[in-house]
């Protein structure tokens, strides 16, 4: 019997009530299951709630592998797939032909996969991304018409819980500290990452980055891709072109893929991230003008790099999607004269490389929010002549960012850039960095 047939009447706990959670008990109700809809804020005392007959948990990518409801569900040997998991069993009878690859990193993955998705837009194919970005994979796998591509951005949650898929290729950007409250530990975050080559025909890597360059220097047969000059087999730069070495007919020729005024903001993290893409749309055998024309049609995202003014010579730029330090220090050193907005959640990220880094870019920094003080601490040891503004929330987070906001207009002058790179999560003060984004922008627009 197949999967989808056994489904039927099959008594489904899916634990996690968010968006992942209610996508996939959408579809297996739509299958026939008894599907029983799990959640609880204070989840250390959830287990005493779970229904006693379960025969398939399918748990959402946020809840931990040590978390009491999973070990007591492994303790009664139910059968637990991630979103992934059941994506990919359905696929496999819904549309087999369907072709998957993957993308992930600390960060740059959903500028990355929109990317991949504007590739498959501009070269007419019926592709989509999804995953940590867009419509859920199980909700892109069971549409009545097939899409036949899936680009996946997968985080370090998703990745851990998955086992099943076999990715056409894989790519992945960068690995710096991030989520170590989740993974226990920098190397276990790093090792969820990883664990993605051992799932795909073809792997693709960051040769810039220097985690990827030391992980995995023993591997073979490799793509790598980065800012110099590509050797047989890479993907790299040539003064103004992105060339690739890697897909060309013979590893001596060399193929332009697309130049650089065709990617916007043209910085070198971006670069990497075009470079990606075009690695991940070649692995598919998508020709090389529609790789040009999907990258030159593509504009980033909200809230990631985006000038929201600019005025009297003085920049005014929203990345508040910048939620780790990996990601901020990318921001950073993207500008000049940086009057630097920080601080939130840091999940557990130390805050000393992003300064050491970054302190020659930042004139001034302003920092809000729970685990502002890591920050503080960290200027104060490496770049103590940076002046630092503590900034405290009165009432409301609209009138934080109000007050942000005028202490940094008091502070530019011609030249400067105000960044918004928090270099944590939001949610202390915010709903989500969106919110945060939001909230900058409105309150540098009523500047006078």
């Amino acid at each position: 019997m197949s999967f989808i047939a056994q489904l039927a009447g099959k008594k489904c706990l899916v634990v996690g009530a968010g968006i992942t959670g209610q996508a996939v008990a959408q579809e297996l109700i739509k299958f026939g299951a008894q599907v029983t809809l799990f959640d609880e804020q204070k989840k250390e005392s959830a287990v005493k709630n779970l229904p006693v007959d379960v025969d398939l948990a399918v748990v959402s990518p946020g809840w931990r592998k040590d978390h009491p409801v999973v070990i007591d569900l492994q303790k009664r040997n139910v059968e637990i797939l991630s979103e992934i998991d059941l994506a990919w069993l359905i696929k496999n009878e819904l549309a087999p032909n369907q072709k998957w690859v993957a993308l992930t990193g600390t960060n740059g993955k959903t500028t990355t996969i929109q990317m991949v998705e504007s590739i498959f837009h501009e070269s007419g194919l019926n592709g989509i991304a999804c995953g940590n970005v867009g419509e859920t994979v199980i909700s892109a796998v069971c549409k009545a018409h097939p899409y036949d591509y899936l680009a996946l951005e997968l985080s370090s949650f998703q990745i851990d819980w998955s086992e099943l898929p076999k990715y056409e290729s894989v790519a992945i950007l960068n690995i710096a500290p991030d989520h170590i409250d989740w993974h226990g530990s920098f190397d276990a975050y790093a090792k969820a990452k990883l664990k993605l080559i051992s799932q795909s025909k073809q792997v693709i890597l960051n040769k810039s980055d220097p985690e990827l360059k030391t992980r995995c220097a023993g591997l073979t047969d490799v793509i790598w891709f980065s800012l110099d000059t590509p050797a047989p087999g890479e993907i790299g730069l040539v003064e103004e072109l992105l060339i690739d070495r890697a897909f060309s007919p013979t590893p001596n020729e060399a193929q332009e893929i697309s130049e650089l005024v065709d990617i916007t903001p043209t910085v070198p993290h971006n670069i990497l991230n075009a470079m990606a893409a075009a690695s991940l749309a070649l692995s598919l055998k998508i020709d090389y003008a529609k790789i040009k024309s999907g990258l030159n049609s593509f504009t980033t995202d909200h809230h990631r790099m985006e000038l929201v003014r600019s005025d009297k010579e003085i920049n005014w730029i929203d990345d508040s999607k910048a939620t780790n330090p990996h990601a901020a220090a990318a921001s950073i050193m993207a500008n000049f004269n940086v009057i630097w907005i920080a601080g939130g959640l840091a999940k557990g990220a130390a805050m000393d490389e992003l300064v050491k880094q970054c302190a020659n870019r930042i004139k001034a920094a302003i920092l809000i929010g729970a685990d502002r003080d890591l920050i503080a601490q960290a200027l104060q040891k490496y770049a103590p002549s940076i002046s630092v503004k503590l900034i405290d929330m009165k009432s409301d987070n609209k009138k934080l960012m109000q007050d942000v906001v005028s202490y940094a207009a008091q502070l530019a002058q011609p030249g400067d850039n105000v960044l918004l790179a928090p270099a944590c999560a939001s949610m202390d003060q915010f709903s989500s960095y969106v919110e945060r984004g939001q909230l900058f922008a409105q309150a540098v627009k009523q500047l006078s």
